[in-house]
């Protein structure tokens, strides 16, 4: 029986081709920068009818801090879907790169990360026979690291025995871990003096600042995976002017909680080296780690369910960026990433997908669906 379940979904939606590219044009041209609250508001309203055409039902519209997130519950959900409609693009990118398709390939802005893996979906829920114990969470903040949805997305998954992330893949590979994510502003105080006259009466923000970027490069750890990035670095107001102020902002990720932890801890020590500064840093872990444990059982059956549908082989694969699924995987909830579009490019100029994927991943989504909802994780 579930085999025949399993190669009906795939025939079905390559039939459907036409209808997905569709969808995924509506919501790619409906432009959604994560800061923009009032676009990312006008893409979920799209993604919502696209939801109640296909999956027949409203989805619940949360507003979290302002911000429009959507969820579909169906009974007493086991499995939830998760994915975001935000993009890194601002206003304006699609008067210059509009979506268009070219020999098998689709582009434009948040084609690829991600609205093409919310259309699919989208479509492989449609296919099933029943929505009994699936929940779909969109959320509209991801690339600002979910600051409105984490604690939605964390009460939604409490509990269940899968989370399922639309994340686009990695050239076609599943997202078996993710590195945790930890975000750092170190501010520094010195005085303000005169470049020319009496430079000896300032305290120098900025000399200061480097030496703390190297002693914060210090902290990383490259043989057990960790980074430590300083990434944007500000500070003086003019040339003949002693600096008084300087900031840099710091990306730290890691493998384990362990060494997130070990980070916050040995930056919280940093101390001051020129007289009469002062240090005061801000943030913290945003995002914990996704451990490849979290996703094995998964993985084995999504591998299977991809043979069922004659796919070629799953290929799996850790990555450094973090996603929802983070979150997710943080509470227990036994959690597989990147089942969204195989293309390329995320976050680049130029993002693209493969048209002939689209159906497959869904098909994937799907029947890994049936599976689950058939017979319980058991990790």
């Amino acid at each position: 029986m579930t085999e025949v379940l399993d190669a009906e979904p795939l025939r079905g939606l390559r039939a459907r081709t036409s209808l997905m590219l569709e969808a995924v044009e509506a919501l790619v041209n409906i432009e959604s920068p994560s800061s923009e609250v009032a676009a990312t508001a006008g893409c979920a309203q799209r993604a919502a009818s696209l939801g109640e055409r296909l999956l027949g039902a409203e989805p619940g519209r949360i507003l979290v801090d302002g911000r429009l997130h959507l969820c579909w519950r169906f009974g007493r959900p086991r499995v939830l879907l998760l994915g975001h409609l935000d993009t890194v693009w601002p206003l304006g990118t699609l008067a210059r790169w509009p979506f268009a398709v070219r020999d098998g390939v689709a582009t434009g802005p948040g084609v690829f990360d991600m609205k093409a893996g919310v259309v699919q979906g989208m479509f492989a829920l449609s296919t099933l026979g029943s929505l009994e114990g699936v929940a779909l969470l969109l959320t509209t903040d991801e690339e600002l690291g979910s600051p409105s949805s984490r604690e939605l997305i964390e009460r939604t998954a409490l509990g269940l025995e899968a989370a399922l992330v639309l994340e686009p893949s990695v050239r076609g590979a599943l997202k078996t871990g993710r590195k945790g994510v930890s975000l750092y502003r170190l501010a520094v105080e010195g005085r303000a003096a005169h470049a020319g006259l009496d430079p000896e009466r300032g305290v120098n923000a900025l000399v200061e600042l480097a030496h703390q970027i190297l002693a914060i490069q210090g902290t990383a750890r490259p043989t057990l995976g960790t980074t430590v990035t300083p990434s944007v670095a500000a500070g003086g107001t003019a040339t003949n002017v002693v600096p008084a102020t300087a900031e840099v902002a710091v990306d730290v990720r890691t493998a384990t909680v362990e060494e997130q932890q070990r980070v916050d801890e040995e930056l919280a020590r940093l101390q001051p080296v020129l007289p009469e500064v002062r240090l005061r840093l801000d943030g913290g872990a945003n995002r914990p780690p996704l451990p490849e444990t979290a996703a094995a059982e998964l993985f084995e059956r999504a591998s299977a369910a991809a043979s069922r549908l004659g796919l070629p082989a799953l290929r799996a694969e850790s990555v450094g960026g973090g996603s929802d699924g983070n979150f997710t995987a943080g509470i227990g909830v036994p959690t597989l990433d990147g089942l969204g579009a195989v293309g390329d490019g995320a976050h680049a100029e130029g993002e693209h997908v493969l048209v002939d994927a689209l159906p497959e991943r869904a098909a994937l989504v799907a029947a890994l669906l049936i599976d689950l909802l058939a017979r319980p994780v058991s990790s």
